[in-house]
Protein backbone atom coordinates (compact mmCIF):
# COMPACT_ATOMS: atom_id res chain seq x y z
CA UNK A 1 0.00 0.00 0.00
CA UNK A 2 1.63 2.97 -1.26
CA UNK A 3 2.02 5.86 1.46
CA UNK A 4 0.42 9.33 1.04
CA UNK A 5 2.24 12.57 -0.72
CA UNK A 6 1.31 15.80 -1.21
CA UNK A 7 1.54 14.79 -5.22
CA UNK A 8 0.20 11.75 -4.94
CA UNK A 9 -3.01 9.38 -3.48
CA UNK A 10 -5.02 11.03 -0.87
CA UNK A 11 -6.38 7.61 0.32
CA UNK A 12 -5.35 4.13 -0.15
CA UNK A 13 -8.59 2.80 -2.51
CA UNK A 14 -7.57 -0.90 -1.99
CA UNK A 15 -8.92 -0.05 1.91
CA UNK A 16 -12.28 0.90 0.18
CA UNK A 17 -14.04 -2.37 0.41
CA UNK A 18 -12.98 -3.30 3.76
CA UNK A 19 -14.27 0.00 4.72
CA UNK A 20 -18.07 -0.65 3.43
CA UNK A 21 -17.69 -4.04 5.41
CA UNK A 22 -16.95 -2.81 8.65
CA UNK A 23 -19.60 0.24 8.66
CA UNK A 24 -21.90 -2.38 8.72
CA UNK A 25 -21.20 -3.33 12.10
CA UNK A 26 -23.24 -0.02 13.33
CA UNK A 27 -26.31 -2.53 11.75
CA UNK A 28 -25.40 -5.49 13.59
CA UNK A 29 -27.54 -6.36 16.70
CA UNK A 30 -28.18 -9.98 18.08
CA UNK A 31 -30.51 -11.94 20.81
CA UNK A 32 -29.39 -10.82 24.08
CA UNK A 33 -26.88 -8.13 23.49
CA UNK A 34 -27.83 -4.63 23.32
CA UNK A 35 -26.75 -2.24 20.86
CA UNK A 36 -24.84 -2.86 17.69
CA UNK A 37 -21.48 -4.58 17.57
CA UNK A 38 -20.09 -1.35 17.02
CA UNK A 39 -21.96 0.69 20.17
CA UNK A 40 -20.40 -2.27 22.50
CA UNK A 41 -16.89 -2.08 20.95
CA UNK A 42 -17.15 1.86 21.77
CA UNK A 43 -17.96 0.61 25.18
CA UNK A 44 -16.00 -2.26 25.69
CA UNK A 45 -12.81 0.54 24.34
CA UNK A 46 -13.50 2.92 26.98
CA UNK A 47 -13.83 0.31 29.79
CA UNK A 48 -10.48 -0.90 29.07
CA UNK A 49 -9.08 2.33 29.11
CA UNK A 50 -10.42 3.35 32.25
CA UNK A 51 -9.80 0.47 33.62
CA UNK A 52 -5.51 0.75 32.97
CA UNK A 53 -4.91 -0.83 29.67
CA UNK A 54 -2.47 0.74 28.04
CA UNK A 55 -3.83 2.46 24.58
CA UNK A 56 -2.09 1.03 21.99
CA UNK A 57 -3.44 -2.37 23.33
CA UNK A 58 -7.09 -1.32 23.47
CA UNK A 59 -6.40 0.42 20.01
CA UNK A 60 -5.42 -3.44 18.44
CA UNK A 61 -7.60 -5.05 20.44
CA UNK A 62 -10.51 -3.33 19.59
CA UNK A 63 -9.70 -3.11 15.43
CA UNK A 64 -8.88 -6.99 15.38
CA UNK A 65 -12.46 -7.51 16.96
CA UNK A 66 -14.28 -5.62 14.15
CA UNK A 67 -12.16 -7.39 11.22
CA UNK A 68 -12.97 -10.52 12.91
CA UNK A 69 -16.80 -9.51 12.94
CA UNK A 70 -17.31 -8.09 9.55
CA UNK A 71 -17.78 -11.54 8.52
CA UNK A 72 -18.55 -13.41 12.37
CA UNK A 73 -20.99 -10.80 13.63
CA UNK A 74 -21.36 -11.83 16.90
CA UNK A 75 -19.80 -15.04 16.54
CA UNK A 76 -16.95 -13.86 18.70
CA UNK A 77 -15.06 -15.32 21.83
CA UNK A 78 -17.16 -14.86 24.26
CA UNK A 79 -20.22 -16.94 22.32
CA UNK A 80 -17.53 -19.62 21.09
CA UNK A 81 -16.47 -20.23 24.66
CA UNK A 82 -19.69 -20.73 25.46
CA UNK A 83 -20.07 -22.90 22.57
CA UNK A 84 -17.98 -25.82 23.86
CA UNK A 85 -15.20 -24.62 21.70
CA UNK A 86 -10.98 -24.04 23.17
CA UNK A 87 -9.25 -21.00 23.20
CA UNK A 88 -7.49 -22.51 20.05
CA UNK A 89 -10.17 -23.55 18.05
CA UNK A 90 -11.79 -20.29 18.85
CA UNK A 91 -8.88 -18.04 17.86
CA UNK A 92 -8.59 -20.30 14.62
CA UNK A 93 -11.84 -19.18 13.73
CA UNK A 94 -11.45 -15.45 14.44
CA UNK A 95 -8.22 -14.99 12.35
CA UNK A 96 -10.16 -16.78 9.22
CA UNK A 97 -12.59 -13.98 9.84
CA UNK A 98 -10.09 -11.49 9.89
CA UNK A 99 -8.30 -12.43 6.89
CA UNK A 100 -11.39 -13.15 4.94
CA UNK A 101 -11.50 -9.09 5.16
CA UNK A 102 -8.01 -7.96 5.31
CA UNK A 103 -6.30 -8.77 2.13
CA UNK A 104 -5.56 -4.87 1.71
CA UNK A 105 -4.48 -4.09 5.34
CA UNK A 106 -0.87 -2.77 5.59
CA UNK A 107 0.98 -6.52 6.08
CA UNK A 108 2.96 -5.51 9.37
CA UNK A 109 -0.52 -3.91 10.93
CA UNK A 110 -2.14 -6.90 9.63
CA UNK A 111 0.20 -9.51 11.28
CA UNK A 112 -0.16 -7.67 14.52
CA UNK A 113 -3.90 -7.86 14.27
CA UNK A 114 -3.93 -11.66 13.57
CA UNK A 115 -1.48 -12.42 16.33
CA UNK A 116 -4.05 -10.08 18.94
CA UNK A 117 -6.76 -12.67 18.25
CA UNK A 118 -4.32 -15.57 18.25
CA UNK A 119 -3.13 -14.38 21.92
CA UNK A 120 -5.66 -11.70 23.07
CA UNK A 121 -4.58 -9.38 25.63
CA UNK A 122 -6.04 -8.99 28.99
CA UNK A 123 -8.72 -5.98 29.03
CA UNK A 124 -8.87 -4.52 32.62
CA UNK A 125 -12.11 -3.63 32.60
CA UNK A 126 -12.70 -0.38 34.41
CA UNK A 127 -16.18 1.87 34.81
CA UNK A 128 -17.40 2.87 31.92
CA UNK A 129 -17.95 6.70 31.26
CA UNK A 130 -21.48 8.56 31.21
CA UNK A 131 -20.54 10.38 28.44
CA UNK A 132 -20.67 6.51 26.68
CA UNK A 133 -24.46 5.57 27.49
CA UNK A 134 -25.25 9.22 25.98
CA UNK A 135 -23.55 9.27 22.89
CA UNK A 136 -25.30 6.12 22.04
CA UNK A 137 -28.50 7.47 22.85
CA UNK A 138 -27.63 10.66 20.71
CA UNK A 139 -28.81 10.51 17.32
CA UNK A 140 -26.56 12.06 14.18
CA UNK A 141 -28.85 14.45 12.44
CA UNK A 142 -28.63 12.76 8.68
CA UNK A 143 -27.80 15.28 6.11
CA UNK A 144 -28.20 18.90 6.70
CA UNK A 145 -26.95 21.80 4.54
CA UNK A 146 -27.85 25.48 5.97
CA UNK A 147 -30.96 27.12 4.39
CA UNK A 148 -32.08 23.75 3.04
CA UNK A 149 -34.45 21.24 5.04
CA UNK A 150 -32.38 18.42 6.61
CA UNK A 151 -32.78 14.68 5.05
CA UNK A 152 -33.28 12.13 7.88
CA UNK A 153 -32.69 8.56 6.58
CA UNK A 154 -34.05 6.15 9.41
CA UNK A 155 -33.03 3.75 11.16
CA UNK A 156 -30.24 6.63 12.19
CA UNK A 157 -26.80 5.96 13.32
CA UNK A 158 -26.11 7.12 16.73
CA UNK A 159 -22.73 8.77 17.90
CA UNK A 160 -20.75 5.76 19.98
CA UNK A 161 -21.17 4.08 16.34
CA UNK A 162 -19.73 6.86 14.35
CA UNK A 163 -16.74 7.59 16.74
CA UNK A 164 -16.12 3.30 17.02
CA UNK A 165 -15.93 3.10 13.47
CA UNK A 166 -14.37 6.45 12.89
CA UNK A 167 -11.55 5.10 15.73
CA UNK A 168 -11.21 1.26 13.54
CA UNK A 169 -10.74 3.49 10.15
CA UNK A 170 -8.30 5.38 11.30
CA UNK A 171 -6.28 2.31 12.77
CA UNK A 172 -6.76 0.66 9.32
CA UNK A 173 -5.52 4.26 7.27
CA UNK A 174 -2.55 5.40 9.92
CA UNK A 175 0.00 3.35 8.11
CA UNK A 176 -0.80 4.75 4.83
CA UNK A 177 -0.35 8.19 6.67
CA UNK A 178 2.63 6.78 8.58
CA UNK A 179 0.45 7.93 11.50
CA UNK A 180 0.56 6.76 15.01
CA UNK A 181 -2.28 4.28 14.81
CA UNK A 182 -3.09 4.83 18.54
CA UNK A 183 -3.16 8.80 19.14
CA UNK A 184 -5.63 8.34 15.48
CA UNK A 185 -7.80 5.79 17.76
CA UNK A 186 -8.06 7.64 20.65
CA UNK A 187 -9.26 11.32 18.69
CA UNK A 188 -11.66 9.03 16.18
CA UNK A 189 -13.20 7.83 20.17
CA UNK A 190 -13.12 11.08 21.65
CA UNK A 191 -13.81 12.89 18.89
CA UNK A 192 -17.54 13.52 19.43
CA UNK A 193 -16.98 14.63 23.32
CA UNK A 194 -19.68 17.26 22.96
CA UNK A 195 -22.47 15.19 21.32
CA UNK A 196 -23.10 13.43 24.80
CA UNK A 197 -24.45 16.57 25.77
CA UNK A 198 -25.16 18.58 22.86
CA UNK A 199 -28.20 17.43 20.25
CA UNK A 200 -27.01 17.19 17.00
CA UNK A 201 -28.78 19.58 14.82
CA UNK A 202 -26.10 19.00 11.99
CA UNK A 203 -24.13 21.37 9.99
CA UNK A 204 -27.45 24.13 9.64
CA UNK A 205 -27.85 24.21 13.38
CA UNK A 206 -24.12 24.79 14.04
CA UNK A 207 -24.27 27.44 11.93
CA UNK A 208 -27.29 28.89 13.50
CA UNK A 209 -25.45 29.06 16.42
CA UNK A 210 -22.94 31.36 14.95
CA UNK A 211 -20.28 32.79 17.00
CA UNK A 212 -21.87 30.37 19.95
CA UNK A 213 -20.62 27.14 18.24
CA UNK A 214 -16.98 26.69 19.50
CA UNK A 215 -17.58 27.94 23.25
CA UNK A 216 -20.57 25.70 23.43
CA UNK A 217 -18.82 22.70 22.01
CA UNK A 218 -15.57 23.26 23.71
CA UNK A 219 -17.81 23.58 27.38
CA UNK A 220 -19.63 20.30 26.30
CA UNK A 221 -16.42 18.24 25.32
CA UNK A 222 -14.63 19.29 28.74
CA UNK A 223 -17.49 17.87 30.81
CA UNK A 224 -16.91 14.14 28.70
CA UNK A 225 -13.20 14.87 29.81
CA UNK A 226 -13.95 15.77 33.38
CA UNK A 227 -15.50 12.06 33.71
CA UNK A 228 -11.81 10.49 33.32
CA UNK A 229 -9.07 10.71 35.48
CA UNK A 230 -5.65 11.25 34.87
CA UNK A 231 -3.32 10.38 33.27
CA UNK A 232 -6.03 9.12 31.40
CA UNK A 233 -7.97 12.51 30.75
CA UNK A 234 -4.50 14.11 29.52
CA UNK A 235 -4.01 11.23 27.42
CA UNK A 236 -7.24 11.81 25.14
CA UNK A 237 -6.84 15.38 25.57
CA UNK A 238 -3.37 14.99 23.77
CA UNK A 239 -5.12 13.03 21.39
CA UNK A 240 -8.04 15.53 20.37
CA UNK A 241 -5.22 18.02 19.49
CA UNK A 242 -5.07 16.50 16.32
CA UNK A 243 -8.62 17.49 15.26
CA UNK A 244 -8.66 21.12 14.31
CA UNK A 245 -6.82 20.30 11.03
CA UNK A 246 -4.76 18.01 8.57
CA UNK A 247 -0.85 19.70 9.45
CA UNK A 248 -0.27 16.06 10.87
CA UNK A 249 0.28 12.72 9.41
CA UNK A 250 -2.65 11.69 12.52
CA UNK A 251 -4.87 14.78 11.80
CA UNK A 252 -4.68 13.42 7.96
CA UNK A 253 -5.74 9.82 9.00
CA UNK A 254 -8.15 11.04 11.14
CA UNK A 255 -9.87 13.11 9.03
CA UNK A 256 -9.74 10.43 6.28
CA UNK A 257 -11.21 8.13 8.68
CA UNK A 258 -14.19 10.71 9.45
CA UNK A 259 -15.05 12.10 6.43
CA UNK A 260 -14.95 8.24 4.56
CA UNK A 261 -17.62 7.45 7.68
CA UNK A 262 -19.76 10.10 7.28
CA UNK A 263 -20.40 9.53 3.41
CA UNK A 264 -20.21 5.61 3.22
CA UNK A 265 -23.25 6.02 6.08
CA UNK A 266 -25.39 7.49 3.35
CA UNK A 267 -23.85 5.12 0.58
CA UNK A 268 -25.44 2.44 2.54
CA UNK A 269 -28.75 4.21 2.36
CA UNK A 270 -28.47 4.32 -0.84
CA UNK A 271 -27.04 0.70 -1.55
CA UNK A 272 -30.28 -0.79 0.24
CA UNK A 273 -32.79 1.54 -2.14
CA UNK A 274 -31.36 0.06 -5.05
CA UNK A 275 -31.23 -3.03 -4.32
CA UNK A 276 -32.52 -5.91 -6.67
CA UNK A 277 -33.69 -9.72 -6.88
CA UNK A 278 -31.09 -9.90 -9.40
CA UNK A 279 -28.48 -9.52 -7.08
CA UNK A 280 -30.35 -10.81 -3.94
CA UNK A 281 -30.70 -14.16 -5.69
CA UNK A 282 -28.25 -14.36 -8.20
CA UNK A 283 -24.74 -13.06 -7.19
CA UNK A 284 -25.62 -13.39 -3.48
CA UNK A 285 -27.54 -16.99 -3.82
CA UNK A 286 -30.46 -15.81 -0.77
CA UNK A 287 -31.27 -19.51 -1.50
CA UNK A 288 -28.38 -21.10 -1.63
CA UNK A 289 -27.32 -24.64 -2.76
CA UNK A 290 -28.61 -27.12 -0.90
CA UNK A 291 -30.33 -30.48 -1.42
CA UNK A 292 -33.91 -28.79 -1.37
CA UNK A 293 -32.77 -26.21 -3.88
CA UNK A 294 -34.00 -27.37 -6.40
CA UNK A 295 -37.82 -28.13 -5.13
CA UNK A 296 -37.25 -23.73 -3.43
CA UNK A 297 -36.33 -22.88 -7.34
CA UNK A 298 -39.73 -23.96 -8.56
CA UNK A 299 -42.06 -22.93 -5.33
CA UNK A 300 -40.65 -19.53 -6.27
CA UNK A 301 -40.94 -19.91 -9.80
CA UNK A 302 -44.70 -21.06 -9.35
CA UNK A 303 -45.54 -18.43 -6.91
CA UNK A 304 -43.82 -15.25 -9.50
CA UNK A 305 -41.16 -14.76 -6.42
CA UNK A 306 -39.94 -12.65 -7.97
Amino acid sequence: MAGFSETGPAAPLALRELLVELGDLKRVRSAGRDGSIAERLFAQGWSALTGGTPPETVALDITAKALAAARLCDLDAAFLAAAGLDDAQASNILVAGLDAVAGAVDPALRERLREDLRHPAELQAGPVPGFVGALARQPRAGVTCPGKPRILLEPPENHAEHCLVVAVYGVLLSPFYRADPTTVFLAGLAHHFHNAAMPDAGFTGEMLLGDHLWPIVARCSQWALDELDQPLRETVRSARAVLPDDATAEGRAFHAADSIDRVLQIAQHLRAASLTMDTVLGEMELVHAGPVKAFQDRVLTDMRIP
